[in-house]
């Protein structure tokens, strides 16, 4: 079993490849800028089925909160798009995802904490874009699952 890691040499995707060290079952691939651009269908589509993916845990993401408000394209290219190509590219193979998203999807206006059945409302740039990439999940008809996380932290920073 070939599992592909996007982003993995950010902090999440850093601690999933620390992790994997205990699991043999499992042959996880990481991979990151410059070596796999999940912008770049083609190549993504190519790696994938070259190398017999069947399932992707999509780490890589545009996080600059502040900045995505002035680099707005790049956060919508990569958070997006990229996530759209990922879901096109396991459509051809049938393949699984695990997409990791932000609670920026919400406003931040509800006092008692979200659930995944809350409507989003996101404020800026960057819920708009991790929105959006959330729905190329849910609407690419593939097996998948969204995680929503808040501030992470690890051996890695936060």
């Amino acid at each position: 079993m070939k599992v592909l890691i996007t982003g993995s040499n950010g902090q999440l995707g850093s601690e999933i490849r620390e992790l994997s060290r205990s699991y043999n079952v499992v042959n996880f691939i990481f991979k990151d800028l410059p070596d796999l651009d999940i912008c770049n269908f083609d190549e993504l589509q190519n790696f994938i089925i070259k190398n017999n993916i069947i399932a992707v845990i999509n780490c890589a993401a545009y996080t600059a909160v502040d900045k995505a408000e002035e680099d707005e394209q790049i956060a919508k290219k990569v958070n997006s798009e990229g996530v759209s190509n990922i879901v096109k590219a396991l459509q051809k193979v049938n393949g699984k995802l695990i997409h990791i998203s932000t609670d920026y999807v919400f406003d931040g206006d509800q006092v008692i904490p979200y659930k995944e059945s809350d409507p989003i409302n996101p404020t800026g740039v960057y819920g708009e874009t991790k929105r959006a990439g959330e729905l190329a999940v849910i609407n690419g008809n593939i097996d998948a699952l969204v995680i929503r996380t808040s501030w992470l932290y690890s051996s890695y920073g936060n």
